[in-house]
């Protein structure tokens, strides 16, 4: 088994359509500057309401990425 360093980045996607595309952008966005991403956790989910309907959804994540050698 190999030994990994990781390092971690918070991010927060923003989507209209749901939280799990929130998600998916976030993750996306940050695969851009970063390499090596590995896991992710959720930290915390909100939204923009206008009273009845869901307008916006923001999530933020704790990114992990391998430090390389």
């Amino acid at each position: 088994m190999s030994e990994h360093v990781y390092e971690l980045l918070e991010v927060t996607g923003s989507s209209p359509i749901s939280s799990d595309n929130a998600v998916q952008i976030a993750l996306q966005k940050a695969s851009v500057s970063v390499r090596n991403l590995e896991w992710f956790e959720v930290t915390e989910v909100r939204g923009h309401t206008d009273d009845v309907d869901i307008l916006h959804w923001q999530v933020t994540l704790k990114v992990g990425f391998r430090v390389e050698d």
